[in-house]
């Protein structure tokens, strides 16, 4: 068995080395078939160049679709609103009283570092405190302790390591 498998590989070796062996003839081409050629590519790179600019509309329109997502909280009144690309957050207060409304930042830093992955990198997610939320970044894993209120010194956001 081990000589026949031998045997195999040694003709497939011998074929190989024919194989590379031989030569291919020069192709000839005549000034008509260039100029057929130096059109053909130019046409490709044009094609090229359209399908780059419309894959790059593409990525902007996916990238901004579903930027924001609004979380609500246990106080019927308030929202947070979380910019899902840099993880900033903002505190969002509605009221049938015009005057009450408005909102106010809770985070304005952007946690991606400036490293675009698109919308939908940051997620909020509530805890049994109705005024906490975590924070996490979905693509390294990041955690921010993240706290609303009714006054300044009540909303904040800091890292959990």
């Amino acid at each position: 068995m081990k000589r026949i498998f031998l045997f195999l590989i040694v003709i497939l070796l011998s074929f190989s080395g024919r194989a590379q062996t031989a030569k291919n003839p020069p192709l000839k081409i005549n000034d008509n078939q260039n100029e057929r050629i130096v059109a053909l590519l130019a046409r490709i790179d044009t094609l090229m160049a359209i399908n780059n600019e419309l894959l790059t509309h593409l990525e902007i329109n996916t990238s901004l679709k579903g930027r924001y997502k609004l979380y609500p909280t246990e106080n019927i009144y308030t929202l947070l609103q979380l910019d899902t690309k840099t993880g900033r957050i903002e505190q969002v207060q509605w009221s049938l009283d015009t005057d009450k409304e408005g909102s106010m930042t809770i985070n304005n830093e952007d946690l991606s570092y400036g490293w675009s992955y698109g919308s939908g990198t940051f997620e909020l997610y509530p805890t049994k405190n109705m005024f906490q939320f975590i924070l996490i970044d979905k693509t390294d894993g990041r955690k921010w302790h993240v706290q609303w209120g009714m006054s300044d010194n009540e909303r904040w956001i800091r890292r959990i390591y």
